[in-house]
């Protein structure tokens, strides 16, 4: 038997157990041979909900072996396959054929009220106690006896059905209040995302081209600006090719400008127009690209060792540092590598289009700091504020720029140095940069705080669930009536129809000497 901590309860309750107020065993026969039949498994229990909502529909000869048990409406359905999940549910009429699965412990309650166990599986007690049980690290679940062993207070009969309707009640308003919620969340989300698309095309603050016109002033185009940043890149070329002989002291050869790779422009025909003094340019053209380092980390004790980021260190719009592996380093990879202030951070993916190019910023966090070759690192020249890049990047827009070029004909998503290099931006004028950046951040904190204000009351409705229930098994939810036939009547009569179960025949058993006594 279980041993929980034990809560006061009235003078007329009882203490017992699940399996005392429950059947021994539920049909375990399965579903007729020649019928269609409804089957409910772990997969099918909505575990917010608690309600059966994705049962399959399949012939008995197509029927897996787990599926046995014949559950009835009433019945209490409660995962043995990782408790802390809480897949419970209780059967409604609408299941009345259907077959469970042997990986739910059906509980089906002798004279008791049924959702009395329903809501009992719900408290926080119950799902920590069976998760302080489980057995078995690749599919940890709890046994039958540990879910049947668990002590429960039993109110009297009359008492139950006055607690079951408070709980739900209570419950009902909790859902409509977190519905709400969750529907302010999906506006907060809208509005985040209608904010980053305004951002990209140049409606969220006055363009330069408007500033500039009211004020009676000129201003610099973004494709001044491009021109600029082109000629920092060619610069910054040529300076690392000499770089390269001045050890030898040797001379580079007489054309060695004409091998410059010029970046990849940008396919303005199939792109959208932008507004006035904007211009599209790829990031291959406003950065310099850098694939990771290749190597993996050695398990071995290492020497010259330095902080590495890996794919799982990049989500979408922030890093998680929480673990930061180690790699040993070589000559010249740490200069090579080396992350600074401001590098966009872009994971290549798995695959799939969910998963293809999270990018984050890179804000210091960490001294000497290199990456992993599945994350790509842009630094963006001219002075652009990487937050704007990220802005687009994150956008609507910007999302599917990421994915049409990095579709396949395998139907795989991926990205590469020269993939990344091949997105488009959309440029505006460096002031108008700035004044977006500034723009973008002040709304999205907004959005950031209601946001966390909303999952705050997310999370404290959940905490409000629970104590409803403690209150409902500490007595204190419901009135109590005096004239109630106390818990241990009940109990007694429980026990007694039990014993008489246990003593009738069924059909086909042989009756043993000392049963045949006591029927005669």
């Amino acid at each position: 038997m279980t041993k929980i901590a034990t809560p006061q309860i009235p003078a007329n309750w009882a203490w017992s157990t699940i399996g005392e107020v429950v059947q021994n065993r539920v049909d375990q026969s399965g579903p007729d041979s020649s019928e269609h039949f409804l089957y409910v498994d772990i997969s099918s229990i909505d575990t917010s909900s608690k309600k059966i909502t994705e049962p399959k529909t399949m012939l008995a000869s197509e029927a897996p072996s787990r599926a046995r048990q014949r559950i009835k409406p009433g019945d209490v359905l409660v995962s043995m396959t990782r408790p802390n999940l809480n897949a419970v549910a209780i059967v409604s009429d609408d299941f009345a054929k259907a077959i469970g699965s042997t990986g739910f412990d059906v509980l089906r309650a002798q004279n008791i009220e049924p959702r009395w166990l329903f809501f009992l599986a719900q408290t926080t007690a119950f799902v920590e106690s069976m998760s302080m049980l489980v057995q078995g690290a690749l599919y940890p679940a709890v046994r039958p006896k540990d879910i049947r062993g668990y002590r429960v207070p039993i109110a009297p009969i009359q008492e139950q059905r006055r607690i079951v309707p408070e709980i739900e009640k209570q419950f009902t308003r909790l859902d409509a209040a977190v519905v709400a919620l969750k529907r302010v969340q999906a506006n907060l989300k809208r509005y985040r995302a209608a904010v980053l698309k305004a951002a990209c095309e140049g409606r969220l603050v006055p363009t330069e081209a408007e500033l500039a016109r009211r004020d009676g002033r000129a201003y610099e185009p973004s494709s001044v600006l491009l021109e600029r940043i082109l000629a920092e890149r060619r610069s910054r070329w040529e300076a690392a090719q000499v770089a390269k002989f001045l050890p030898s002291g040797n001379q580079p050869s007489d054309n060695w400008k004409a091998k410059y790779p010029d970046p990849e422009t940008p396919d303005i025909g199939k792109l959208p127009p932008l507004p006035q003094g904007w211009t599209w340019a790829t990031l291959s053209q406003l950065s310099q690209i850098q694939g990771g380092i290749q190597k993996q980390p050695s398990r071995k004790p290492i020497q010259n060792r330095h902080p590495f980021l890996r794919v799982a260190n990049v989500l979408r719009g922030r890093l998680d540092l929480s673990e930061v592996h180690e790699i040993e380093l070589f000559k010249g990879e740490l200069e090579k590598l080396r992350l600074e202030a401001g590098d966009l951070l872009i994971v290549e993916g798995n695959g799939s289009p969910s998963e293809i190019g999270r990018m984050a910023i890179w804000k210091g966090e960490i001294e000497n700091c290199v990456h992993q070759n599945h994350i790509i690192r842009s630094r963006l020249l001219g002075a652009i504020p990487p937050a704007y890049v990220a802005a687009y990047w994150n956008s609507s827009t910007g999302a599917s720029s990421v994915l049409n070029v990095a579709s396949s004909t395998s139907g795989l998503y991926t990205l590469s140095v020269n993939k990344v290099g091949r997105i488009p931006v959309p440029l505006p004028p460096l002031a108008e940069q700035g004044r977006i950046v500034a723009e973008v951040e002040r709304r999205l904190s907004v959005i950031d705080e209601l946001d966390f204000q909303v999952e705050a009351n997310v999370k404290r409705a959940e905490r409000l669930r629970q104590s409803v229930l403690k209150s409902a098994y500490e007595g204190k939810l419901a009135p109590q009536d005096p004239s109630d036939e106390p818990a241990s009547a009940l109990l007694e009569r429980i026990r007694a129809d039990r014993e008489a179960v246990a003593k009738t025949p069924t059909p086909g058993r042989r009756l043993r000497k000392k049963e045949t006594t006591s029927v005669a």
